[in-house]
């Protein structure tokens, strides 16, 4: 025994000394490169829960993936054996992880799966385990069939129906209901108890029923199934009379034997409970008798943990969420009625699954290194901690002597490469267990900089400077600084170097400047990076701007003069009131100041200059006043403006009293703006020191005034004079002044007295402010007592502004009052104030609830009111519970959201009015009455269906324009029918402009969603409102026009103001656009709508105001343009633009508007610009901005032919032909052939010179033996006069005639249709000889010389 404990103090000593020189654990800084480099063994980064339940209908996917370099492999442990992934077709696993996919799609059952899951990631440096994953599939059995004897039982004895659900997997969720779905009612008498049993305490006539029946709802499969209902008769001794029933006697009057109360669950006086830490901790008690008792619970030896209990069931269950030891002891029910009490006493043990105090976390250590590994939980029982390496027991690991196992600590000395490996902790005990991976890795890597090269870095002169070195290696390099290369490291006085690797420069001056270089050596090398410095000189402004006043038109100038470095650029920027100032043409800026020329008032404000360099920033900002005239001298003023007074100076104290004092001071220069008014300000030493307050205000001819004070307050005060400029600065403060105390003097405010719980009440007050104290020790002295019952005051004196009165009656009345008082004196008595004790849950439901005159949309309702005094509180409403169960409809899906409806009414039988209802539907409701926190047991439930309405619009509605000549509409069916519908009707018609055409109507079956309509004309446009029809008649209308045509261009411009869309070919202005911005605030009725007017107005310049309204009839051609907008009843004005003055100058015209927005404002001029702007009638000074917009230019259906294609094509055509046969008659003619019977460009050409005299052709036509025709002449067979009949004739050829010597062929249309007539020609020899050459001026002959 001796031995053993030298030993044990050995080893403690080992640790010690260890722990003394243990290195501290490397931190791998998350550098892509260091990363990329590192090798790692695997960590677990994703897995499947421990206890894993799969729904059987899905695929089955477990989850494992892990990190490491390399990329770790995967493989599977199935009930502790290997488990053969590759062998199972229906088991697949995901590339680069180890997720397991199971998939059914070609048979298999998910049972089989059934089973415990380990994933092991494993890599050349480790193995990582992950949990074990319990498989389970979710089962839902079905209900036993069983046949169920009727249940009867005596009227007043209790009951119990059992439930006994099938058990499944997660167990289900258990409620009763009867055979219409509706669940059993359930309050203090009848309740569920834990185990899904129904519980009556006592039973009474009307729990007869015949289906009583539990149903199972099973989470996973998302399915109810339903037990055999139970059959209920109850047994009465007397005749039971169902308008005798009411709830405050359910018995109608009818003697029933009481009995004391027995406890129904659990039985005997004692029972055990054993709960987990952290689950919630579940008790019951229900308990049987008549009456029906109340339950109560209480906490042996200390009180039940308020912030974590509730009660449930009607104070039958107690819920405690989170359990921790401390909660564990003996809990106690007890059912009490007026005949006695009973007590059962419930022994709560909390046992706890591990859980972790100290967690492993990865180590990375270099050689030689020491470190450790700590793997503490705690648990109840306490847990058992077992180490793996790898996966594999420690003990069965080969030796390793750098390591050594200590309970749940793991010591590593001096580590060496390839020792690395991935450690599991598991903690169990007979709760559950935890597992752990933590990797020890041995890492060797030179030392390596991990920041930018040669990095520069500027600062401010005698500024702190920080110059940045992350490195990393390991073993962890030592790190040292060097200035230009020479001397030791930089450390200690002007430097510092911190753990990282950053070098702080306290004061940087400008000897620092240089080059530092920062080197990094370890026992593998060194590395090393430089950072150059540069210090440079201050940005500053030295000459500020400084306050002004200026007279509105005079100039203002800020000066702004800086001083940099001048090696930094700089630039200047001015704000005025901290927004960007834009300078425009009137300011203007230089290097050093700032120009205002010609002041206004919208010049006011505070104007900032802000100088920036790349490292620094300076700003300095002075206040531009702008007087409207001058005072006093105006040479002076012009020369000197006005500015704030000098602060008051030599403030004294006289004539001091309990509660005032006199103060004088002498008001300092006035600097030509007379002194208007004086503010006192006080500060004191014991609530609020240093806080400057307003004490209060005294015109500025007065200079001694007398201040009335509060008691028990230390004094100072300062004063500050004001002008039309503004405040001086403050005075210096006065010697302080301190009142003597008095009793307090003020009522406490806001007293009130409300519960909080049922059984007490809380009085609560404003406490006194600071000032009002009065003197030290302020508390309350607070009196209550019960109002009319004639008792004394109970009275308690507390230094709070709240008090509890414990143990009251619910819901009764109190007198209440309350008093300040301090150590001299006590203040006045508040009036007496009623105050009530806390509410509790109503104990009544309403009855009698019904239902009539049900319409589409609307039902009446009516119940018997509750007795006031079960309303248990401050009576509120009664709160109407109603939602739409189905629709009437066969096939339409509704939600079947609850809805609420508070009814206030104080009648015996009261009733109201159920709205807003869908039609054709099916609804169901409660009711109940309310209190101010709490809600009455709920009113039997009532069924009730609406009648059949008009359906709403359609879904939707798209007109498409396929083609020039018709329109195809396209609807949907409504989302409410709101019965069964019968059609829809279109009713459409032309629109022009604001002038519309005869409306035309369409009907359609039920089944049809579509229309095509032919257009009358291209440019026509349609109106078409089409609407559901059901038998009541038609629906909601869904309105929309005809599309643009493709040549229209859509116009949109949304400013904020209105939203204008061009819809139509007029120019039409239709969208419904956002509520105006910017308007100011104005009161109206809410059912009134002042008149409002539109104008329309044109200017040659833009103006801020609006001339007098006046009406212009334009002289030039309109259409119909329109604009909507959507305000309040206001007055529209749109103003022209000037290079489109189609009204005249400064001409307006105002519309008065009488209707809610949007608004239309039509009868504009299509194409033009105008200015918009919305202004109340009633208010003229409410108006917005104006808003510019454009109208679309008015469409003209007018077709240019020329610029058609089927024009252009036409026209080429021929031409082309024509070129073609030109190219054939030059061929012709430069072979030297002949034309047989003539050319058709030929016969052209002769046609176009052919002389007065030509003979006609024959109206004969003959047919050739080829099928082609022969046009005969008179005289076909003899030459052309004019034309060479020999070779030595005397007869030339006439200049007329475009024939190249032909021999005679008939004229023909050769193959294309061309006609290649013979032109024969008869003139006189006189002409013919005159003509000596005619081969010049032949059109052919010109033609082909140019060719």
């Amino acid at each position: 025994m001796l031995g053993q404990g030298r030993h044990t103090a050995l080893a403690l000593v080992s640790l010690l000394l260890l722990s003394l020189r243990e290195a501290t654990p490397i931190e791998v800084p998350q550098d892509p490169k260091i990363q990329q480099d590192l090798k790692q063994p695997p960590t677990i980064v994703k897995q499947s829960v421990k206890d894993y339940i799969v729904d059987p209908r899905d695929n089955i996917i477990i989850e494992c993936e892990a990190k490491g370099n390399p990329v770790p492999t995967f493989s599977w442990r199935r009930n502790g054996k290997f488990f053969n992934i590759g062998k199972d077709p229906r088991v697949t696993m995901r590339k680069r992880s180890g997720t397991l996919e199971i998939g059914f799609r070609s048979g298999g059952r998910p049972e089989d799966y059934e089973g415990e899951y380990q994933c092991f990631a494993t890599n050349d440096f480790g193995v990582a385990l992950s949990n074990k994953i319990l498989l389970r599939v979710s089962k839902a059995p079905l209900w036993p069939k069983e046949v169920l004897e009727p249940v009867v039982v005596t009227e007043g004895s209790p009951l119990v129906l059992t439930c006994n659900p099938p058990p499944g997997l997660p167990p289900p969720f258990t409620f009763w209901m009867s055979s219409a779905m509706n669940p059993i009612s359930q309050d203090k008498r009848v309740s569920t108890g834990l185990n899904g049993d129904l519980y009556f305490s006592n039973v009474v006539a009307q729990d007869a029923h015949t289906d009583y029946s539990c149903n199972a709802r099973f989470l996973f499969t998302h399915t109810i199934q339903q037990k055999n209902p139970f059959t209920l008769k109850v047994l009465t001794k007397e005749p039971y009379n169902e308008t005798s029933y009411n709830a405050t006697d359910p018995y109608g009057g009818r003697k029933v034997s009481e009995s004391t109360p027995t406890f129904l669950s659990p039985s005997g006086s004692e029972s055990s409970k054993i709960v987990q830490r952290d689950e919630q901790l579940l008790l019951e008690c229900i308990a049987a008798g008549l009456p029906t008792p109340t339950v109560k619970w209480f906490k042996k030896g200390g009180d039940l943990p308020g912030n974590k209990v509730k009660f449930q069931n009607f104070n039958k269950t107690l819920k405690i969420i989170s359990v921790s030891e401390e909660d564990a002891g003996e809990y106690v029910c007890m059912a009490n009625s007026h005949l006695g009490s009973i007590r059962h006493s419930i022994f709560v043990q909390v046992k706890a699954a591990p859980y972790w105090l100290d967690k492993p976390t990865d180590l990375v250590l270099a050689p030689d290194e020491n470190g450790r590994l700590v793997c503490r939980a705690n648990g109840n029982p306490k847990p058992n901690i077992q180490w793996l390496i790898n996966g594999q027991p420690i003990d069965t690991s080969p030796a390793n002597p750098s390591r050594q196992v200590l309970g749940d600590t793991i010591l590593f000395r001096s580590v060496q490469m390839g020792s690395s490996a991935v450690y599991q902790c598991n903690a169990s005990n007979q709760h559950g267990y935890l597992l752990s991976n933590a990797f020890v890795s041995v890492l060797d890597m030179p030392p390596r900089m991990l920041g930018p090269k040669n990095q520069l870095i500027k600062v401010i002169e005698n500024n702190r400077t920080f110059l940045d070195c992350p490195f990393f290696g390991s073993p962890l390099p030592e790190l040292r600084w060097f200035k230009n290369g020479q001397g030791s490291g930089l450390d200690g006085g002007q430097y510092r170097v911190y753990i990282n690797g950053t070098l702080e420069i306290k004061r940087a001056r400008t000897e620092d400047e240089g080059t530092y270089t920062c080197v990094a050596n370890s026992i593998l090398g060194s590395a090393e990076n430089q950072v150059r410095l540069e210090v440079k000189a201050q940005t500053r402004i030295v000459r500020f701007p400084e306050h002004q006043s200026a007279i509105r038109g005079s100039t203002a100038r800020f000066n702004c003069k800086v001083k940099s470095d001048p090696s930094l650029p700089v630039t200047v920027t001015w704000t005025k009131d901290d927004k960007a100032l834009y300078l425009g043409w009137r300011l203007r800026k230089d290097d050093e100041s700032l120009t205002i020329p010609n002041v206004n008032e919208g010049d006011e404000g505070t104007y900032t200059c802000t100088v920036k360099s790349e490292i620094d920033q300076d700003s300095a900002s002075a206040r531009l006043t702008v007087l409207e005239e001058a005072s006093l001298n105006p040479s002076l003023s012009s020369a000197l403006p006005p500015d704030r007074p000098d602060p008051p100076i030599d403030l004294d104290l006289s004539d001091p009293a309990a509660r005032s004092v006199r103060l004088t001071w002498i008001p300092g220069n006035d600097h030509r703006s007379v002194i208007t008014e004086f503010l006192v300000q006080f500060e004191e030493d014991r609530w609020e020191p240093g806080r400057w307050q307003n004490l209060s205000t005294y015109p500025g001819d007065l200079n001694s005034v007398i201040l009335q004070l509060a008691p028990f307050v230390n004094y100072q005060f300062r004063v500050i004079a004001i002008n039309s400029v503004g405040q001086s600065q403050p005075s210096r403060p006065s010697p302080r002044y301190k009142t003597s105390g008095a009793a307090p003097d003020v009522i406490p405010r806001g007293l009130r007295g409300w519960g909080s719980k049922k059984d007490n009440m809380e009085i609560t007050w404003e406490p006194l402010l600071d000032l009002e104290r009065n003197g030290p020790n302020l508390q309350y002295n607070v009196w209550w007592r019960r109002k009319d019952v004639g008792e004394e005051w109970s009275n308690v004196t507390t230094e709070g502004s709240k008090h509890i009165i414990h143990n009251t009656e619910t819901y009764v009345p109190y007198e209440i009052k309350v008093q300040a008082r301090n150590e001299f004196g006590q203040g006045p008595e508040s009036n007496v104030v009623i105050g009530y004790s806390g509410e509790d849950k109503p104990t009544d439901a309403p009855t009698d609830f019904r239902v009539s005159k049900v319409d589409s949309t609307k039902a009446n309702i009516h119940w018997k009111s509750v007795d006031p005094n079960s309303v248990q509180g401050e009576f509120k409403e009664y709160k109407l519970y109603y939602w739409r169960e189905s629709s009437i409809v066969p096939g339409l899906m509704v939600s079947k959201e609850n809805k609420t409806k508070g009814i206030y009414s104080t009648t015996s039988e009261p009733s109201g009015i159920l709205s807003d209802l869908v039609p054709y539907s099916k609804y169901k409701m409660f009711i109940v009455v309310a209190n101010r926190h709490f809600e009455g047991p709920p009113s039997n439930t009532v069924e009730f269906s609406t009648k059949e309405g008009v359906p709403d619009a359609p879904r939707f509605f798209r007109i498409n324009r396929r083609s020039f000549d018709t329109i195809y509409l396209e609807w949907d069916k409504p989302l409410e029918p709101n019965g069964i519908l019968t059609g829809y009707q279109l009713k459409y018609q032309t629109v022009n402009g604001s002038r519309v055409g005869r409306q035309q109507l369409e009907t359609f079956l039920p089944n049809m969603t579509d229309f095509t309509l032919r257009l009358p004309d291209r440019s026509t446009r349609f109106k078409f409102l089409l609407s559901a029809l059901t038998q009541v008649g038609a629906g909601e209308v869904f309105a929309e026009e005809s599309p643009h045509f493709t040549n229209e261009d859509n116009f949109t411009d949304t400013t904020g103001l209105v939203n204008l869309t061009d819809t139509s070919v007029a120019s039409t202005f239709t969208p419904t656009p956002p509520p105006l911005a910017s308007l100011p605030p104005t009161t109206m009725a809410p059912t009134t709508i002042a008149p409002t007017t539109i104008s329309t107005s044109t200017t040659t310049t833009p103006k801020a105001t609006t001339s007098p309204s006046t009406t212009t009839t334009p002289t030039t051609a309109t259409t119909a343009t329109e604009a909507t907008t959507t305000t309040t009843p206001p007055v529209l004005v749109t103003t022209r633009r000037t290079d489109q003055n189609v009204l005249g100058n400064n001409t307006e015209r105002t519309v008065r508007v009488t209707q809610q927005p949007p608004i239309r404002v039509a009868d504009l001029i299509a194409g033009a610009a105008y200015r918009l702007r919305v202004y109340s009638h009633e208010f003229n000074s409410i108006s917005s901005n104006y808003f510019n917009f454009k109208t679309q230019a008015a469409y003209i259906d007018q077709v240019d032919i020329a610029t058609q294609g089927w024009f252009i094509g036409l026209m080429c055509a021929i031409a082309l032909i024509i070129l073609i046969l030109l190219i054939v008659c030059f061929i012709k003619r430069s072979r030297g052939g002949k034309y047989p019977g003539g050319c058709c460009v030929t016969g052209f050409a002769k046609y176009l010179v052919r002389d007065k005299k030509d003979l006609p052709l024959d109206s004969v036509d003959h047919k050739d033996q080829d099928g082609s025709f022969d046009y005969h002449s008179d005289e076909d067979n003899k030459p052309l006069q004019g034309s060479q009949t020999s070779l030595d004739g005397n007869v030339k050829e006439s200049d007329d005639s475009l024939v190249d010597y032909g021999e005679g062929g008939d004229g023909q249309f050769n193959e294309d249709g061309s006609f290649i007539g013979q032109y024969t020609v008869k003139k006189d020899k006189d002409e013919t000889e005159g003509n000596e050459s005619s081969e010049a001026t032949s059109p052919v002959n010109a033609i082909y010389s140019l060719a």
